[in-house]
């Protein structure tokens, strides 16, 4: 699976009709929503915004096409296709049509909103999809250090700290990296 790291777009003209191909990064659906109404004020006089999501959840996949007014099936299912072609999650794509005088036809459209889905794509920045983990520990003041050394050898962070008669951290880490963290402090590690 892969993933995108940044939010791009570009234009497609297609017989008088623009089409501007938005990909986001979301993960997930309460961040789907909001930039999707993020496009909504930013284009507020287009045509339509048909789009398109994929997710990883705890439960699986989840995804969403939306043909925003446009015939059944022209718009929203071509975008998703080429997301799930490239087997894409924890992104949005939307593509907004300017309407421009010219009928395009079922075929037109599926091909004017799939091509323009393929080229925000192709012109993103892919990665491969790293699963993470978060975990909870509970330190003495001099496992710190360690730790820190450890997790810079792991591409490790630590997302929240609290010092008191001992430390309270969580980290985040790739979960195939778990392995060397739970060997080096196997007493104080609860998973989250």
């Amino acid at each position: 699976m892969y993933c995108i790291k940044t939010k791009h777009s570009l234009e497609n003209n297609i017989k008088k009709s623009r089409f501007i191909g938005v990909v986001i990064p979301c993960i997930d659906v309460q961040e789907v929503q909001n930039s999707l109404k993020q496009l909504a004020l930013e284009y507020a006089d287009a045509s339509h915004i048909a789009f398109a999501y994929r997710l990883k959840t705890e439960n699986g996949l989840i995804y969403r096409f939306y043909d925003a007014g446009e015939p059944t099936g022209t718009a929203g299912k071509p975008i998703f296709q080429h997301i799930e072609g490239k087997n894409l999650i924890n992104l949005t794509i939307a593509v907004i049509r300017y309407f421009g005088g010219i009928k395009l036809g079922a075929g037109g459209l599926m091909r004017a909103y799939g091509n323009t889905a393929r080229d925000v794509i192709e012109a993103a920045q892919i990665s491969p999809y790293i699963e993470l983990a978060s975990i909870q520990l509970t330190l003495d003041y001099q496992q710190l250090q360690p730790l820190e050394f450890l997790l810079k050898k792991l591409d490790g962070v630590i997302l929240k700290q609290e010092f008191g008669g001992q430390i309270q951290l969580v980290i985040q880490l790739p979960a195939e990296n778990t392995h060397p963290l739970f060997q080096s402090f196997p007493n104080c590690i609860a998973m989250l």
